[in-house]
């Protein structure tokens, strides 16, 4: 009798510790904001990203939605108001159709077009750990929800279906929003 009870104690255990292990290995990325990239990502050695996403149009993306120029556009496309409408915001809000629980609570829509839009939902990789190993080439990008980020990327608003398209130079507007970390 004691050692039954000691064996469904044990697959007990053993089933607790795998479902465990099954969970931590299933954990979703969530959306964490640009905030919580800044955190990091100020300063000249870590190649200054967040300044230089701050000054570009992406991080005012959403703000432009709610000029007077992005309300007569939308008006002309039948839009009552482009901060609102599905149209509008798949370019100017990163994550904007992603379910709620794809968001973390520091996730906000204000922020336009973020980090995240080229990099991938950042709560995975957002530690100095796994940053270090990315930078390292020993993690797996896919595994924690990481893109290096290229220019397809761009070409997903930066095209002909936006009222206001102008022609996409690619590497001349790359240029802008580049961000390298400096090596040594």
């Amino acid at each position: 009798m004691k050692k039954s009870l000691w064996m469904v104690g044990l697959v007990f255990v053993l089933a607790l510790v795998f479902s465990m292990n099954l969970f931590a290995q299933t954990e979703k990325a969530q959306y964490i904001g640009a905030a919580k990239c800044k955190m990091c990502h100020t300063a000249k050695a870590k190649g200054e990203a967040h300044p230089i996403w701050s000054k570009s149009k992406h991080a005012s993306a959403y703000a432009t939605l709610g000029t007077e120029e992005a309300k007569a556009v939308g008006k002309k496309a039948g839009i009552d108001d482009p901060q609102k409408s599905s149209k509008c915001l798949k370019c100017h809000v990163t994550a904007y159709d992603a379910p709620a629980t794809a968001k973390a609570a520091t996730y906000k829509m204000e922020d336009g077009v973020t980090c995240e839009t080229c990099h991938g939902p950042g709560s995975l990789y957002q530690s100095m750990k796994v940053m270090k190993a990315l930078a390292a080439g020993t993690q797996d990008h896919a595994a924690v929800s990481y893109n290096p980020g290229d220019l397809k990327s761009c070409v997903k608003c930066h095209n002909q279906e936006s009222p206001t398209y102008k022609p996409f130079k690619a590497e001349q507007d790359w240029k802008q929003i580049a961000h390298p970390t400096p090596k040594g």
